[in-house]
């Protein structure tokens, strides 16, 4: 194992250590949210409205803009083009992400959210979401599993609270690899240059299919389907980093050249990333700290499912790999791919459509608490296994 921990003592220390300073932002968010409430009510209060109800968080547009950008700068487009002449490894990485993933994620938190963990989480437990965007409901009426209430004066939908949870685990499940999958790839030896060719088609096909197949499945659920709210969140979230991305790609290469792009600009934008994401944690718990430290095992309810859907799906994706006779240095970059959630897109999206302070949007970022030490953990099988493929 001498070569992995060679390989994680490479990486930054906000890589390395990203679960620590996930539970220190958790624990300073519930910290301010009880000693200085005003803070983060002042700054979830910072919106873009349409029709009197808030759209568009600015700090958490922003601070999306910020872990997203980097994603999508490293983009290159004639790689993409080049790739798909590989049939095999990334048709396979786009049948898992699309066609197979976002569909055991809702059959896997709907069993443990929706029956076997209820009696924990509570039955008759609701959570207050935003309205849809454009619907124009009164006081009482019905919407999904939902009832119109009033609250300070500003209509908000009243849902049972496992569902809330459950439509943030169908957003993760409908947004496949972050850009920290580029790391898993890299420490379990698999080819790069196929890991970021994936990250790269995962983040254009994510522009046509998240919204699709995530209204489709809160649908399902009888969760609220904000169409407006969410093709908004992939305008802003998605589609607009992916154009300044492209563009100051091209611009930063002519005017430096592309080692200093890769070796240089691309060095300086991962604690940024990380850096926003870690902001927006403290946020997101400032508001929702009480609900926790009231509900202790509340992460613990959410957590088991992301886990269960996280190794179902590697299993999934390393046993097709091997059918499919892929090399190993593609087939643990393809099971990677299909473990990992891309959570900047979902929190920004649970957010954007359910609130910041919704069990939706708490629920992703239980994505981001158990993303690191998962996915370090089937690094290290990926590693142990390389003989399967030899």
């Amino acid at each position: 194992m001498g070569q992995i921990d060679e390989r994680i003592s490479s990486m930054s220390v906000f890589e390395r250590h990203l679960t620590v300073w996930v539970a220190l932002c958790i624990v300073g968010g519930i910290l301010l949210g009880k000693f200085a409430p005003g803070i983060a009510e002042t700054l979830d209060g910072m919106a873009i409205s349409v029709n009197g109800a808030p759209v568009v968080s600015v700090p958490i547009a922003i601070c999306l803009f910020l872990m997203m950008y980097p994603i999508m700068v490293k983009i290159d487009f004639h790689e993409v083009v080049r790739a798909g002449k590989s049939v095999r490894p990334v048709g396979l990485t786009l049948f898992i992400n699309w066609a197979i993933k976002p569909f055991t994620m809702y059959a896997i938190a709907s069993v443990f959210l929706g029956s076997l963990f209820l009696g924990f989480i509570g039955p008759d437990a609701t959570d207050l979401v935003k309205l849809p965007l454009g619907e124009s409901l009164a006081v009482g009426d019905v919407y999904g599993s939902g009832t119109v209430v009033l609250v300070d004066g500003v209509k908000m939908l009243e849902v049972p609270l496992w569902r809330s949870y459950l439509a943030g685990c169908i957003l993760l499940g409908v947004a496949p690899c972050t850009a920290m999958v580029l790391v898993w790839g890299y420490l379990s030896k698999g080819n790069d240059g196929h890991t970021l060719v994936m990250v790269a088609i995962n983040s254009l096909t994510m522009l046509v299919l998240y919204g699709v197949l995530g209204g489709f499945l809160l649908g399902v659920g009888r969760l609220p389907v904000p169409w407006q709210a969410l093709l908004l969140s992939i305008g802003v979230y998605v589609a607009l980093p992916l154009v300044a991305g492209y563009v100051s790609r091209k611009w930063i290469i002519a005017a430096k050249g592309e080692t200093w792009f890769r070796e240089r600009f691309l060095h300086y934008l991962t604690p940024v990333t990380i850096s926003a994401l870690l902001l927006t944690l403290v946020l997101l718990f400032s508001l929702k700290g009480e609900t926790i430290v009231q509900n202790p095992l509340t992460i613990l309810w959410i957590a088991i499912p992301l886990t269960v859907q996280t190794l179902v799906i590697f299993a999934l994706g390393y046993a097709l790999a091997k059918a499919l006779k892929l090399s190993y240095e593609n087939a643990a970059p393809t099971a990677m791919i299909g473990a990992s959630n891309h959570f900047e897109v979902a929190i920004a999206t649970a957010a954007m459509l359910y609130g910041l302070s919704s069990g939706a949007a708490l629920a992703t970022v239980v994505g981001v608490l158990i993303e690191v030490p998962l996915m370090l953990m089937l690094v290290r099988f990926c590693l142990r296994t390389q003989r399967w493929f030899a």
